[in-house]
């Protein structure tokens, strides 16, 4: 089923109709469905202007791939998954958005520690990285739970 302009609640995958107003995705976070995305691709906005001022150095040069790959890869996937066929896909998706995110975050304390750049420059997106992946790890638990649900009001067993 695909979802025009990903309105989606992320946490619960319910339609929501209008873009007013902002839902709780579960981690105390009120946001409008579009607000994840973007905050996503900010998120790449970032990370590439990060790996075009790291050095040249083979260091440098090795996260700078990897970085450029992990760190532009959750917007789409989400995205992906906000088009997702089923609350199965759904889930898988966002699982690869997390696990991108995860990496991120890793290359990012990289670079930090190693003083590829300075300290300044990197806290931000640090910071936003590891809300980001609060957020999109609260909305797999969420997600899970009413897939479980379905599942057992399908067959008439109890959930998890």
């Amino acid at each position: 089923m695909r979802i025009a302009n990903c309105k989606v609640d992320i946490a619960n995958r319910k339609l929501i109709s209008g873009t007013a107003g902002t839902r709780d995705n579960g981690c105390g976070w009120g946001m409008k469905p579009d607000d994840l995305s973007e905050r996503l691709l900010e998120l790449a906005v970032r990370v590439g202007k990060v790996v075009d001022a790291l050095p040249g150095t083979r260091l440098g040069k090795h996260v700078a791939g990897q970085l450029v790959r992990s760190g532009t890869s959750p917007a789409p996937n989400y995205e992906e998954a906000c088009a997702a066929e089923s609350r199965r896909d759904f889930i898988h998706r966002l699982r690869i958005s997390l696990k991108e995110l995860r990496e991120t975050r890793c290359w990012i304390r990289l670079i930090v520690r190693s003083e590829l750049l300075p300290d300044a420059r990197m806290s931000g997106l640090e910071q936003e990285t590891d809300e980001l992946c609060r957020i999109l790890g609260q909305s797999l638990v969420t997600a899970r739970r009413n897939e479980d649900k379905a599942v057992a009001a399908r067959t008439g067993r109890s959930p998890k």
